[in-house]
């Protein structure tokens, strides 16, 4: 408690999402890991967790997962009331994805699990879609990060860690597979122009280069 300053052993497995919390504010990300805080239930996030779960029975026929009982009606702490804006919220972006040209077009993968070693470390994560759009030279993918918020400010890191997965999951180069945000709400699909690839995301991790979220290089 004394110590002016602490250093913080990053761990050898990370989550995507943590490899990103650590490229936009590493104090932070170091703050949490010195000292987990609890954090309190997110309803936006836990719709966004249905809506998930939604879309991948929708196309892969699979039961829609048991809820439990903080998300049956009346069951929160938020009471009732909050419940059903809830389902209301949940209904619409329901709707709004069938707005989108991807409710017409089914995945090759969905929730598609991976690991990747970057820079002596291991991520892991779980892609929301891919699609197979092959052409005259082979084998070709898009991939699709569902985002059901209402703000449109997704870190495009997500996306680049994703595209190397997959790429070298395949044995592709990275000019064959692209990624995109498909903000469920507005039907709006953001593809960033540039993305890092391997040396820029290893330089990242190890803390060679900072990274400005939504910065388009």
């Amino acid at each position: 408690a004394r110590e002016g300053v602490r250093e913080v052993p990053l761990p050898v497995s990370l989550s995507a999402t943590q490899v990103q919390r650590l490229a936009s504010d590493p104090e932070g990300f170091a703050r949490d890991l010195a000292r987990p805080m609890p954090r309190p239930p997110q309803p936006a996030a836990r719709r966004g967790t249905r809506f998930h779960a939604w879309v991948e029975s929708r196309f892969e026929e699979l039961p829609l997962p048991m809820l439990g009982p903080d998300e049956l009606p009346g069951g929160g702490a938020d009471g009732e009331g909050e419940e059903i804006a809830d389902e209301r919220e949940l209904a619409a972006l329901k709707e709004a994805f069938g707005r989108t040209e991807y409710a017409r077009r089914t995945p090759y993968r969905i929730e598609a699990p991976f690991q990747l070693r970057l820079a002596g470390r291991v991520i892991r994560g779980r892609i929301d879609a891919i699609y197979r759009t092959d052409d005259e030279r082979g084998e070709r993918y898009e991939i699709i990060d569902w985002k059901t918020a209402r703000r449109q400010d997704a870190d495009p890191l997500q996306l680049a860690i994703y595209r190397l997965a997959w790429a070298e999951r395949r044995g592709l180069p990275l000019g064959r597979v692209t990624a995109a945000f498909l903000y469920v709400r507005s039907g709006e699909v953001v593809r960033p122009s540039v993305l890092p690839g391997r040396a820029g995301l290893e330089r990242l991790l190890l803390g060679e280069e900072s990274w400005e979220p939504n910065d388009p290089g």
